[in-house]
């Protein structure tokens, strides 16, 4: 997945559009140099487990994840990838886009 993210990110870049990472890896050590490995340039939480507060509360049970947001913080699509994710993220742009004007 990190390479459609860093594509997503690089692309939005002047867009008002954030990803968000959460990560349960085990060793956070690891984590770190995972992120450096790939170009991770986006916020990204460690938690240390599928345990960790992040996933509990947002209940997540399988990995990955994802949840798309809008502005006022509304899931508005969960679990789409690829070219469904690109959408999502496009319509919610132009929504705002609209509301603007």
């Amino acid at each position: 997945m990190i390479p459609d993210e860093k594509a997503l990110v690089q692309r939005l870049a002047t867009e008002p559009f954030a990803l968000i990472g959460i990560n349960t890896d085990s060793d956070k050590d690891v984590y770190r140099k995972k992120c450096i490995e790939h170009g991770v340039t986006w916020r990204s939480s460690w938690q240390g487990s599928t345990r960790g507060p992040i996933p509990t509360l947002w209940n997540v049970s399988g990995y990955p994840t994802i949840f798309v947001l809008d502005a006022t913080g509304k899931i508005r699509a969960k679990d789409v990838r690829g070219k469904a994710l690109d959408a999502a993220v496009e319509k919610l742009l132009a929504e705002m886009k609209a509301v603007k004007n």
